[in-house]
């Protein structure tokens, strides 16, 4: 078992996470890191969602961009 993780398991099946906003980004992330194949999906040309399209955050309003 060299160079393997032995708490990562074999990827188990697939799922599709419809959204790759904020929370779509994130779902597919722990699905990912749960052991299945993951396919994300988004209709707009930019991930982010609603989240892409604001350029100051509250309360520091640092940039997001």
């Amino acid at each position: 078992m060299t160079g393997s993780r032995p708490d990562k398991k074999e990827a188990t099946g697939s799922v599709m996470v419809v959204g790759a906003g904020i929370a779509g980004m994130q779902s597919a992330l722990d699905l990912a890191n749960s052991g299945y194949y993951v396919y994300l999906v988004e209709k707009s040309s930019a991930i982010g969602g609603l989240m892409a399209r604001l350029d100051k955050t509250f309360p520091t309003n640092d940039c997001t961009m």
